[in-house]
């Protein structure tokens, strides 16, 4: 119904899909909370109502957990799924997922690095982060993974995709390789600590997250927008982008910067969140075409849909338990995967661009 519907109709029927789920995920967990209780507390917490019959606890667990957990939802829904529209769009296949180029994997293996030395060592002149030295961490590794499979890839003053593909893989097997000797040698509360982390988690959600995420999110989605038109010369080929008026060399470094800037921060502050940049794309996509323009705004609509609500069931099959959000998006995003495997099987010389 909505392949035939103009642009402004699909992203005004994702944004109330949001604003619904944003409202869902704000009742749903181990504690739910109805829709009326819900304005009581917020109206509570405003000054604009005086009634003492707000439960404490509840206004507590609203305010300073669900709500800065469903915000944290959005935004890096919205960064992985923006991510993985500026990399397929950089390599022209869309089956290409975010932490291709190691930047993921960098970032597991900069916040494994805090879990098993500490404060210690290489980390004692840092003290001074505080909380935040994990996201720190975790974003310089996220960056120096990238900017290796940069140096390799670039030559000549030009950036090899292919050669940008091989060294992502070497490095993201580098970094893994890191991180799970780390896990070996660590105490058994570190080393379960950076499984949960590379299954990746909101439970540790707060309002300085939010922040955090939400500055590199806006400055992420705002550059995106910008290099639309120009990623649409490049799916032409390198040439005939150059042609048309593009620096596809400077292109490149750009959308690879941005890319590490959404994924860096995100992987920081939740952990690993596999197939959202690589599913939520390819679904823009095959509803609407691959215009950049549409795909970028309506990707990080969808992206933050469905993290959302991936979340939410996260917090409720084994609740009062939690599952990590990763295991769900694996189990959901393996096998859409192998449908997009199958349509190319299918599709041979057809191409999912056109």
């Amino acid at each position: 119904m909505l392949k035939n519907s103009s642009y402004p109709v699909i992203y005004s029927v994702l944004l109330i899909v949001l604003i619904v789920c944003i409202f869902l995920s704000a009742c749903t967990g181990a504690v739910n909370l109805s829709v009326a209780e819900i304005f009581d507390i917020v109206k509570h917490s405003l000054g604009l109502s005086t009634s003492a019959a707000v439960n404490s606890v509840h206004e507590g667990l609203f305010l300073q957990i669900r709500l800065p957990r469903t915000f944290l939802c959005v935004l890096v829904g919205a960064a992985l799924s923006v991510s993985g529209t500026l990399m397929q769009a950089l390599f022209r296949n869309p089956i290409v997922e975010p932490g291709l180029i190691g930047t993921s994997a960098g970032s597991a293996l900069g916040a494994a690095l805090i879990i098993v030395l500490g404060k210690d060592v290489f980390f004692s002149h840092l003290s001074f982060l505080g909380d935040l030295m994990m996201p720190v961490c975790a974003f310089a590794g996220g960056l120096a993974a990238t900017m290796l499979v940069y140096q390799f890839s670039a030559s000549l003053q030009r950036i090899n995709i292919s050669v940008m593909i091989l060294a992502g893989i070497a490095i993201n097997a580098i970094a893994n390789g890191a991180t799970g000797f780390l896990a070996y040698i660590a105490r058994d509360p570190q080393a379960r600590s950076i499984t949960f982390w590379n299954l990746g988690s909101l439970a540790g959600a707060s309002w300085e997250a939010v922040l955090i995420t939400s500055v590199s999110t806006v400055v992420g989605f705002i550059l995106s927008l910008s290099f639309a038109k120009p990623l649409n010369a490049l799916q032409l080929g390198d040439a005939e982008a150059s042609y048309l008026g593009v620096n596809t060399e400077r292109l490149k470094i750009k959308v690879i910067l941005v890319n590490t800037l959404l994924v860096s921060i995100a992987t920081s502050l939740v952990g690993i969140i596999a197939f959202v940049g690589l599913i939520v794309p390819h679904l823009l996509r095959l509803l609407k075409g691959s215009d950049n323009r549409y795909l970028i705004i309506g990707s990080a609509l969808l992206g933050a849909i469905v993290l959302i609500v991936t979340d939410m069931v996260c917090r409720v099959i084994i609740a009062p338990a939690e599952m990590p959000i990763g295991i769900v998006t694996a189990f959901i995003g393996a096998p859409v995967f192998l449908w997009l495997l199958s349509r190319i099987k299918n599709n041979q010389g057809g191409g999912f661009y056109g």
